[in-house]
């Protein structure tokens, strides 16, 4: 088996090693003067990770359509200004990136969860008009708890929305990322499309399982059309919505299975989001299981994260088969160079960057 710090390659994306960057939502572009906009937080935000030895970067939630940001202080890549501020950092890590890194973009669109609080606002739930929100829509007219209630969307709206992910998949392409990754988890549209806890539909995008998958399959189609054939597709997913009538793993399972056979090359695994009742069981690599049997019954590549924090952790994920990624968050905001750490403490050399190469560690870190 192969350790966290050996290469990956998917499709013509080759990565010097398994050990990547998370999403992680920032909520601090402009919502007066740039909506949407990534900007020099972005930039050093991703830049320090890029220098810290990250082999790939995975951008925050970055909104297919102004409506379906999680905030009035989410990235967005809706529009050209948001592309070209996008490129200034693409370019910024494939120039100074430790371990040849690359980055991907994360493309979402929140749904019924949009248009909320930032976590440090010090308020909760959704955004009045007068303060710069907007009315949401979902699959079915049914609030997240403490939220405004959304609007059932037509199927006018949901086309729209695949075309919109279409659309983003092509600025991401222009603006220089690596790859792209679909959000299809923690409760957001495409998460609330297949979830039976959200999705009371009864037409085309509804019903059963089959109906409830169609809009997650559709933007997959969508966005694999929009990329060149050469560039790696991921899917971010919750294996389980840890709710009773919800999504489950044997389901998630079954998605793997049709979203690999339309061209996604690996399945980001991640849980919960879906509704505010969820009972989570947390612990170290307590989502490496879900991880372990996607890649195991859907056959195909999968990334796992979720409280995995050490070396010593991420690198047993890898080497007993339960992904064949790691994705840090947390821990890399502790430590922004958590990889370069973590390769002296597994016994390998991976780049530093130039500047910083006299700090290089000989006997300890």
């Amino acid at each position: 088996m192969p350790g966290l710090f050996d290469p990956l390659k998917l499709r013509s994306l080759e990565l010097q090693h398994r050990g990547w960057l998370s999403p992680m939502c920032q909520y601090s572009c402009d919502p007066d003067a740039a909506p949407g906009v990534p900007n020099d937080w972005h930039l050093m935000h991703l830049g320090s990770f890029a220098a810290g030895g990250a082999a790939l970067l995975l951008t925050e939630a970055a909104a297919v359509a102004a409506e379906g940001r999680i905030s009035p202080r989410d990235a967005g890549l809706y529009n050209d200004d948001q592309a070209e501020a996008w490129q200034r950092i693409t370019t910024f890590v494939h120039r100074h990136g430790a371990a040849g890194a690359k980055i991907g973009v994360q493309l979402a669109h929140a749904g019924r969860k949009a248009s909320t609080w930032w976590p440090f606002s010090g308020r909760h739930g959704s955004v009045a008009a007068a303060d710069g929100g907007w009315g949401t829509a979902g699959p079915s007219a049914v609030a997240y708890d403490g939220y405004e209630v959304p609007a059932e969307m037509t199927a006018g709206q949901i086309r729209a929305v695949i075309s919109d992910f279409a659309a983003a998949a092509q600025r991401a392409v222009d603006a220089g990322f690596d790859t792209v990754e679909i959000h299809g988890a923690h409760g957001y549209l495409l998460h609330q499309f297949q979830s039976p806890l959200t999705n009371l539909r009864t037409d085309e995008w509804g019903g059963d399982e089959a109906g409830r998958n169609r809009l997650m399959l559709a933007v997959v189609d969508a966005v694999r059309n929009a990329i060149p054939d050469s560039m790696p597709l991921l899917l971010r997913i919750s294996a389980t919505d840890w709710a009773e009538g919800g999504v489950d793993l044997p389901a998630s399972i079954r998605l793997a299975r049709q979203a690999a056979e339309r061209g996604v090359d690996l399945v980001d695994v991640s849980s919960g989001g879906a509704v505010a009742h969820q009972r989570i069981t947390p612990g170290p690599g307590y989502q490496t299981g879900f991880s372990a049997a996607i890649r195991k019954e859907a056959g195909i590549p999968t990334g796992t994260v979720g409280l995995l924090t050490s070396a010593g952790q991420a690198g047993h994920a890898i080497a007993s088969g339960q992904a064949d990624a790691v994705l840090i968050a947390r821990a890399a905001l502790r430590d922004p160079h958590w990889w370069l750490r973590a390769a002296f403490e597994l016994g390998h050399e991976i780049g530093w960057a130039p500047q910083y190469e006299r700090a290089m560690p000989r006997r300890s870190f």
